[in-house]
């Protein structure tokens, strides 16, 4: 029997049980037909996207994020290389078949389908708040609007499903172009922004916000300004306006030592507009990057672990990014380490941001920072620039960013000076750029970035020719997206083609 890929449908829906949100764990499978009855029920159900972004946040968008950027790389991982290359290496085919680009998808549009269904079953069911009623649709919106994000700047056009799809209207479902997809994440986040709350009580925490609306807008608008819609200036200003609603809100400020973001015991600061809750615990919902992130061969000298793998490991050029002495880089990564028995220094690079020292294995406490407040900072200031406009303004964000990295190792006037004016535009912009790499560095956000600004060739192409040979006339734009995976061509071939170059 031909089975539907097109969707990553399901027949049945996950559900979680306890009231604190972090806690809240599937266990047990329900027909989503005749579940939902109450406000109790429909509150497990929002839960259920919430619960599924964690498979998307534990590997799958780091494969098309940041290995797929100059950032970070596969060092060394046991099994299945050749389609792990392929994302990192420019110079390798990258197939459709490739394991880890279906995963994304069918992880994603299973997140997209347990929110349509709660927007599906929501009308009939009886509130005794309507408010409560919206905020639940607006949170579920909000999470389909995330991955759908996520989608359009992976694959470009993609299918849009608004709603729980039978088997038969799958087959139905073609790709639609990537301004009708942005066109609808807009649609959502603009819901979501008018129906959530500015906060949560102490057991929700963790639930997206109206703050977590306006910054995933601001990034949205930035998005469409730049490549392949290239809507340009009047989206610039949609950019710079959402993003300075965020900057208003009382709520965030940027939390004074940049460790602190990373710290399991400080996690959803002032500074986080939205992260993907982990708990450690043996319940399936703790994070796997102490495991991940370590560096090969390491034998526990940097974090007690079980198998390393060597994955998302920092390249040189991500090591020589960082000005001496910026202690975001001993926060965010480290060269190598020393090894024991014997004291020498192994040179294996590795992440250090999302490592939980006081436990071990792939059971762990880190959030993973989805926005936050420092990425609306830097979002503003590009989009001043590219208007044209208070680029002194601009300018005092840009180093705001820097007085709170010199700030963590107590602000000494050596380390991170503040920039000066910059003499052009297109200097200020190339600053930014640094600052988005360094400042956010293993976030997630440097392929995206290289990809919109235009400048995921000229940056890409001198890091693979200098770490792996790349021939920069190889480069063909097709690179910028990933095929369609093949199984979805192939389960319905009259309505999906591939990706133009796959």
């Amino acid at each position: 029997m031909k089975k539907i890929y097109l969707l990553g449908l399901i027949s049945l829906f996950t559900f979680s049980c306890k009231e604190d949100f972090i806690d809240l764990q599937p266990i047990s499978d329900m027909n989503a037909g005749i579940f939902y009855k109450t406000e109790k029920d429909m509150n497990q159900a929002v839960l259920s996207p919430y619960a599924s972004l964690r498979s998307l946040y534990n590997q799958n968008f780091i494969y098309v994020s940041e290995i797929r950027s100059d950032n970070t790389t596969f060092s060394w991982v046991p099994g299945n290389s050749k389609d792990m290359t392929s994302i990192d290496n420019f110079g390798d085919p990258l197939l459709s078949d490739n394991t880890y680009v279906t995963n994304v998808w069918n992880d994603s549009y299973n997140t997209i389908l347990r929110s349509n269904i709660v927007l599906d079953k929501i009308e009939a069911v009886t509130f005794t708040d309507n408010k409560l009623k919206e905020q639940y649709k607006a949170e579920a919106r909000f999470i389909r609007a995330l991955v759908y994000f996520w989608l359009v700047r992976v694959y470009g056009d993609v299918p849009k499903v608004d709603h729980q799809l039978s088997v038969q209207e799958a087959y139905t479902i073609g790709r639609s172009s990537t301004e009708e997809i942005y066109n609808f994440i807009v649609e959502d986040l603009k819901f979501a922004e008018a129906n959530l709350p500015a906060s949560y009580a102490a057991v929700d925490k963790g639930r997206v916000t109206v703050g977590g609306a306006k910054g995933l807008l601001a990034k949205v608008y930035m998005t469409m300004a730049g490549y392949p819609l290239k809507k340009g200036a009047p989206y610039y200003a949609l950019a710079e306006a959402k993003a300075l609603e965020v900057i208003n809100m009382p709520q965030y400020s940027l939390v004074p030592d940049y460790k602190a973001l990373f710290d399991v015991t400080k996690k959803n600061s002032s500074e986080s507009l939205f992260e993907i809750q982990y708990k450690k615990g043996g319940t399936s919902t703790g994070s796997p990057w102490n495991n991940d992130f370590a560096p090969r061969f390491s034998n526990r000298e940097v974090v007690q672990v079980g198998d390393k793998s060597g994955f998302n490991a920092p390249t040189p050029d991500m090591s020589k990014a960082y000005e001496p002495g910026d202690p975001r880089k001993s926060i965010s990564m480290s060269d190598g380490y020393v090894a024991v028995p014997g004291g020498q220094t192994v040179n294996e690079k590795y992440v250090k941001k999302y490592y939980d020292v006081s436990f071990s294995g792939s059971d762990n406490d880190n959030n993973w920072i989805e926005l936050r407040l420092a990425d609306i900072y830097l979002l503003y200031a590009e989009a001043l620039v590219r208007q044209g406009k208070q680029q002194d303004v601009a300018l005092m964000y840009l180093n705001k960013i820097r007085e709170r990295a010199r700030n963590s190792i107590g602000g000494s006037a050596n380390i991170l000076p503040d920039y000066a004016p910059f003499s052009s535009d297109a200097e200020f912009l190339l600053a930014i750029e640094k600052e988005r790499r360094v400042e956010l560095a293993f976030e997630n956000h440097r392929w995206f970035d290289l990809v919109r600004t235009e400048r995921a060739k000229a940056v890409l192409s001198a890091e693979q020719k200098e770490q792996n040979g790349f021939d920069p006339a190889a480069w063909k734009d097709n690179m910028l997206f990933f095929p369609i995976p093949l199984q979805v061509i192939q389960s319905n071939p009259e309505k999906i083609n591939q990706n133009p170059g796959y």
